[in-house]
Formats: structure tokens, sequence, C-alpha cells
């Protein structure tokens, strides 16, 4: 009878793990998606920016569009294409939302961007852009995203 006991224990106990197993795979996996899309910045300590573009997901492209406000050490205007993708997200709807980044930068004529930039709800972005403009800043920043 210990033996069955054994049987039965060990039987449970891998049905159990198996369990766990299929419970940690979701069917829902999370996704990264490519995006572009164009800002213009302008500000005079104050600053603005807008732009509007599209993320592409799944074989959908899903226009975007953008705003901000940054703060601090801002002088001039530029115009900065922008594109990478955004990972993290389980529905397209996960890329609207708040970003907010602190930095510093210029352009005359023109110039590059790296930035890495997170939301609350756990989209990342990672992008490259080309700049063009005249523009001077330290600043922080925040960029909101949203689906139109």
């Amino acid at each position: 009878m210990k033996f069955s006991s054994r049987i039965r224990t060990a039987v449970f106990a891998l049905l159990g793990l198996a369990g766990i197993g299929f419970a940690t795979v979701s069917p829902a996996q999370a996704d990264t998606c490519g995006i572009r899309f164009r800002v213009l910045k302008a500000g005079w300590f104050i600053g603005g920016s807008g732009g509007n573009g599209t993320m592409t997901c799944g074989g959908r492209s899903y226009p975007i569009t953008i705003g901000g406000i940054s703060a601090g050490l801002v002088f001039g205007g530029s115009e900065t294409w922008f594109r990478g993708t955004v990972s993290n997200i389980y529905r397209p709807s996960d890329v609207a939302g708040v970003y907010a980044a602190a930095g510093a930068g210029g352009a005359v004529g023109g110039g590059v961007q790296a930035i890495v930039l997170r939301n609350e709800k756990g989209a990342t972005l990672h992008l490259t852009g080309s700049q063009v403009g005249l523009q001077i800043n330290a600043d922080l920043s925040g960029m909101a995203i949203s689906l139109r």
C-alpha cells in the first residue's frame, strides 16, 4: 500500500508541476511593434511639441498622434523623424500613454537622437531619429501618445 501511495503522490506532484508550467504560458504574449512618427518642437524656456505617425503591429497600421511639453532650458525649434520599436505591449492601445524624460541636446542644421522611454502601462519605446532645426535644450519633458 505504501508503494501505491507513493506513486499516487508522485503522479499528483507531476500533474501539479505540469499545471504550473501551463499556467506560466499566456495566450496573449507581449508583442513588439514598429513605430514611426514626426515631431515638431519649439520653445523659449517652456516648449511644446506635436506630431503624428504610424505604429505597425501584426500586419496592421495604427495612426498615432503625439503631443508634449518641456520646461527648463529650451530654445529654438526643430523637426525630428523618429523610428524604432515599441515593446512589452499586449494590445495596440498599450502604446497610448504618457512618456517622461530628462535630457539635453541640440541641433544646428541637423543632428541625430536616440532615446528609450517607458509609459505607465509598461510599453517601452526604443527610438532613433534625425533632427533638423536650431534647438538647444536641457529640460524635463513629457510626451503623450494616443491612437487616432
